[in-house]
């Protein structure tokens, strides 16, 4: 086995347990700051509000505009507020829209953030960040990106709706799949990634079943810390790259794409990987792709990108972008593949 390789372990903070976001006031003196701006999106203003309150005196305000795929022009309204409050740090609430745009502002002003994240999708702890403009979605990834400190609670997702715990969460598994044939793989982002895997395949079935089990939602959170931290850690390949082009042109939702092309990028890369892919399969049962899929029908995932609102055309102009100036990826990328990889992932087809 080859045991070259170079890893670099993440310099968050990570806080984990029921309850623990109430602490989220000490973390904020821990970092030296005393003006913390709260950000969320509209739907979760309200408990961006309520935690403000309860961060009393630190607390200077709320933007709660935060949206998918980051678009440049909302936060450019968000860098208005932060000069206007004199914020010296941010406080994200919510999932990978508000996590998106905190990384967004400290991009740019390298304020310190605290990140309380309510769904399973990871982007938490990763110095990526993801932003659109003018219809194109574009990534970057610097130290600044990277949360400080990220504060996981099992009590906040209860609220979260099923179908966004199933798409959320395999979100983040994505992340975890690819990580295991990036081409800057390692022996620990790839153990990461596997007991990822197995903690969503362990949790996201029985919170159907049980939604309020606190526990349940602790081993999901448990699977976003790991999946997402790998991808901190490692490249980003094909599957990225495709789910990149979709949001960044259709605005399709960010981890409902993410939750149908799985599958499909998955079984196209297992093609040239198997070894590589083989965990997959063993957790899921099958090959790579079709357990994937099955997985994903079982916990009732959308499977489809035709239910998106795409039609066969917009799959043209897909595979054309994604295809101009493509991640690295362990298969070759070719248009006519790509296109028939997303014709399959359109119908919902199960993978071979």
């Amino acid at each position: 086995m080859n045991r070259d390789f170079i890893y670099s372990g993440s310099p968050a903070h990570i806080v984990f347990g029921q309850g623990k976001s109430a602490a989220a006031g000490e973390w904020v003196e821990k970092l030296g700051c005393s003006r913390a701006l709260m950000l969320a999106t509209p739907q979760q203003k309200a408990d961006a509000e309520a935690m403000a309150a309860r961060l009393g005196p630190l607390a200077v305000g709320v933007f709660a505009g935060a949206v998918m795929h980051t678009p440049v022009d909302v936060t450019e309204a968000a860098m208005k507020v932060v000069a206007e409050t004199k914020a010296d740090c941010v406080v994200s609430l919510g999932g990978g829209s508000t996590t998106g745009l905190g990384k967004a502002i400290a991009y740019r002003t390298d304020l310190p953030q605290i990140v309380i994240p309510t769904t399973y999708a990871g982007s938490e702890v990763t110095p990526i960040l993801g932003q659109t403009e003018g219809g194109r979605k574009t990534t970057l990834r610097h130290a600044s990106i990277l949360p400080e400190v990220v504060i996981y609670d099992p009590a906040l997702t209860t609220g979260l709706p099923v179908g966004m715990s199933v798409t959320s969460g395999l979100n983040a598994m994505a992340h975890a799949v690819e990580a295991l044939y990036a081409q800057d793989r390692n022996p620990i982002s790839s153990l990461m990634a596997v007991e990822g895997l197995r903690a969503f395949k362990a949790s996201l079935p029985d919170i159907i079943k049980t939604p309020p089990a606190l526990d349940l939602r602790a081993d999901a959170l448990y699977g976003a810390w790991l999946c997402g931290t790998v991808l901190g850690t490692v490249g980003m390949a094909l599957h990225h790259k495709i789910c990149h082009t979709l949001g960044g042109t259709f605005d399709t939702p960010h981890a409902d794409t993410h939750a149908i092309m799985l599958p499909h990028t998955a079984a196209y890369n297992a093609v040239a990987v198997p070894e590589l892919l083989a965990p997959v399969a063993r957790v899921f049962g099958g090959s790579v792709g079709g357990g994937l899929w099955d997985f994903a029908k079982e916990i009732g995932a959308p499977l489809a990108l035709k239910g998106l609102g795409l039609t066969e055309v917009d799959l043209d102009h897909t595979a054309e972008i994604a295809t101009e100036n493509p991640y690295w990826n362990p298969r070759s990328i070719d248009r006519k593949s790509i296109r028939a990889l997303l014709q399959d992932a359109w119908e919902g087809k199960r993978p071979a």
